[in-house]
C-alpha cells in the first residue's frame, strides 16, 4: 500500500456520508492541514489516527465549524458546506464529543442531555415532558439512570454517555468522539464500546480519535493516518499490522522503533551503595485522601505508582509534592524533616510534581511555550531575580529538541498546541528546574505511540544520571518497562511494593491489587 495515497483493497462500501477532500488549514507560520482527505461511511467506526501534532484537532475543528478551512471541500450527505461555526455543522448532522466533558456538571442530567432542545409548551419549559425525553435517549444507550439527578453526582463513564447521548438527540448521522476513554477504566470502555456498536449498528458514522492501540483494533472498521499535517493514507482496519501503523504515524522504519522501545525499557537498577533517601515518607497521610503509608525513594532509582482509577495513585504524589497537606506522619528529604511541606519549598528543596491534569493545574493557554516553560524556573529563584535571557532560551531550545515539542516555536501561544505536545510542554518546565526527584502523574496520558517511547526513554536517562523518579501510569505495561520498584495502591491504601524483574508481569500487578487482607 503507498504511502500517500488510500488502499485499494477496501471493498464496496455505502455512499459516504461525509468527504473531506483537499483540506488546507494555514495559521502563521505553520501549515496545520495540507491536501488532506477524509471519507466517512453510515454503519462504520472511522480512527483517525497520528502523533501529537499530526493534525487530528485541526481536521476535527474543520469538520465542526470550529476553524474556517482556506482551501478544499467538505460535503455531508451528499451536499456541499461551508460552515461557519459548530451549529452549521451540528445543523448538517455533525455532533462531537470532547475528551474533557463538555458539559454542566451544576445542571440535572435531564438539562444537560435536552439543552437547547427542551420540550416547550407556547414559552415555557415543560419540565415533564422534557425529563421524559431525556429517560427516552438514555434509555436508548441503557442508561436507567433518574433524569432529576445532579450530572455531578454520576462518574465520568456515565458523564461520557450522558453526551453521547446529548450528542444524538438532533438524530446526528456523524459522531466524533474524541479520546473519549482516556479517563475510563476497563469495565467503563466496554460499556462504552457497547453504545459505539449500538450507534454503528444503527447506520451512525463514528469517527474516533484515541492513543490506545488496542482499543482502536478492537472497535473501528478503518483508518485514517495523518503525518505532520498531510494524509498518509487510509486502511481497513484488519488490514494494517500494528508495528505498520505505528511506522505510518511516526514516519520510521519498523526496526528503528524497536530500538526506540529497546532503550527505553527499564533502566539499570540503581547502586547498592546509594541508601540514603533522596525523599522518605513515614505513615504519611491525609484523612479523606490517603490512609498513611512509607515509602523510600533512592537516587537514581524510578518508583513506579500502579492501582486502578480511585486508588489513591495521584494522592500519594501530591503528599510527596505538598500541593496536599498531609495530617498524618513526616517527610524527610535529604536527612532533613520537611516542616509545612508546599509546592514552592518542594520546588526549592529539587521536587518536581508534573500534574495529570494539565488544564487545570499546567498550562496557561495565553503564554508562549517559552513563558510555560520559565515559570517555574522563575518561581523556584524568586520574582526579584529574573532568569536571564539566554539561559532561558537555551533551556527552552534544549527541551524543544529533547521532546520532539510541535511546532517547534517557542513563541507559539501553548493553547494552539496540540495536548500530547501540551503535556510536553509541562514536562519540560519541571525539567528546566533540575530537579532532584521528579514525581510523573499520567506523564504519557494523550501522547502519541512514539512520543510515549521516547518520553520514557528520557525516564530511563534521567534516572541514570541521578535523578529519582515516581512514574504514575494507569498503563501497567509501561510501569513495569520503566520501574525499578513498584507501589501498588488499592481504595486509597498501600496495599504492596513489588521489586521489578524478569519474573514480574501485570497479572503480578493486578493479582497484587486484586488480593484480599490488610493494606500495609
Amino acid at each position: 500500500m503507498s504511502p500517500t495515497s488510500t488502499t485499494d483493497t477496501a471493498p464496496a462500501a455505502a455512499k459516504p456520508v461525509v468527504e473531506m477532500t483537499g483540506i488546507t488549514i494555514e495559521f502563521p507560520g505553520v501549515k496545520a492541514l495540507d491536501d488532506v482527505a477524509l471519507t466517512l461511511r453510515p454503519g462504520e467506526v472511522h480512527a483517525l489516527m497520528g502523533e501529537n501534532g499530526a493534525g487530528k484537532s485541526t481536521l476535527i475543528k474543520a469538520l465542526t465549524g470550529v476553524y474556517t478551512i482556506d482551501s478544499g471541500t467538505i460535503t455531508v450527505s451528499g451536499a456541499e458546506q461551508r460552515f461557519d461555526g459548530p451549529a452549521d455543522a451540528q445543523a448538517a448532522g455533525v455532533s462531537t464529543v470532547y475528551q474533557e466533558v463538555n458539559l454542566c456538571a451544576n445542571l440535572s442530567v435531564a438539562e444537560n442531555v435536552m439543552l437547547g432542545h427542551e420540550v416547550r409548551l407556547g414559552p415555557f419549559v415543560n419540565w415533564p415532558a422534557t425529563r421524559r425525553a431525556a429517560r427516552a435517549h438514555l434509555a436508548r444507550f441503557g442508561l436507567d439512570i433518574d433524569p432529576v439527578s445532579m450530572l455531578a453526582s454520576h462518574s465520568i463513564a456515565i458523564q461520557q454517555l450522558v453526551a453521547i447521548a446529548r450528542a444524538m438527540v438532533v438524530d446526528a448521522k456523524v459522531l466524533i468522539l474524541d479520546e473519549p476513554t482516556s479517563s475510563l477504566d476497563k469495565a467503563e470502555v466496554a460499556q462504552l464500546f457497547d453504545v459505539v456498536r449500538q450507534l454503528r449498528a444503527d447506520g451512525v458514522a463514528i469517527l474516533f480519535v484515541s492513543h490506545f492501540l488496542e482499543q482502536v483494533y478492537d472497535i473501528s472498521d478503518r483508518m485514517t493516518i495523518l503525518r505532520n499535517g498531510r494524509l498518509v493514507g487510509e486502511y481497513l482496519t484488519s488490514d494494517l499490522p500494528r508495528l505498520e501503523l505505528v511506522s505510518k504515524m511516526v514516519g520510521r522504519a519498523s526496526e528503528d522503533l524497536a530500538d526506540i522501545e529497546a532503550v527505553a525499557r527499564r533502566a539499570a537498577a540503581p547502586s547498592e551503595g546509594a541508601r540514603e533517601p533522596v525523599l522518605q515518607a513515614l505513615a504519611l497521610g491525609k484523612d479523606g485522601s490517603v490512609e498513611p503509608f512509607d515509602l523510600d525513594l533512592f537516587e537514581g532509582e524510578i518508583v513506579g505508582v500502579a492501582g486502578l482509577l480511585g486508588s489513591g495513585r495521584t494522592e500519594v504524589a501530591r503528599l510527596l509534592y505538598g500541593a496536599d497537606r498531609p495530617d498524618q506522619g513526616t517527610i524527610t528529604v535529604r536527612g532533613k524533616h520537611v516542616k509545612g511541606a508546599s509546592p514552592l519549598g518542594s520546588l526549592q528543596r529539587g521536587v518536581a510534581l508534573a500534574s495529570e491534569d494539565r488544564k487545570k493545574e499546567g498550562i496557561i493557554g495565553d503564554l508562549t511555550v517559552r513563558e510555560n516553560i520559565a515559570l517555574a524556573m522563575q518561581a523556584e529563584r524568586g520574582a526579584w531575580r529574573r532568569v536571564p535571557a539566554k539561559e532561558l532560551d537555551a533551556t527552552v531550545a534544549k527541551y524543544i529538541d529533547a521532546l520532539g515539542i510541535h511546532p517547534a516555536n517557542p513563541d507559539a501561544l501553548i493553547k494552539n498546541l496540540s495536548g500530547g505536545n501540551q503535556q510536553k510542554v509541562l514536562l519540560a518546565r519541571w525539567l528546566a528546574t533540575a530537579p532532584k526527584l521528579l514525581l510523573l502523574d499520567e506523564p504519557t496520558r494523550g501522547i502519541d505511540v512514539g512520543a510515549k517511547a521516547e518520553i520514557q526513554r528520557l525516564v530511563a536517562q534521567l534516572a541514570s544520571e541521578g535523578m529519582s523518579v515516581v512514574f504514575i501510569s494507569s498503563e501497567l505495561e509501561e510501569v513495569l518497562r520503566l520501574s525499578h520498584r513498584v507501589v501498588v495502591m488499592r481504595d486509597r491504601h498501600k496495599v504492596g511494593e513489588i521489586h521489578n524483574g524478569p519474573d514480574v508481569t501485570t497479572t503480578t500487578v493486578l493479582e497484587t491489587i486484586a488480593a484480599s487482607g490488610s493494606a500495609s
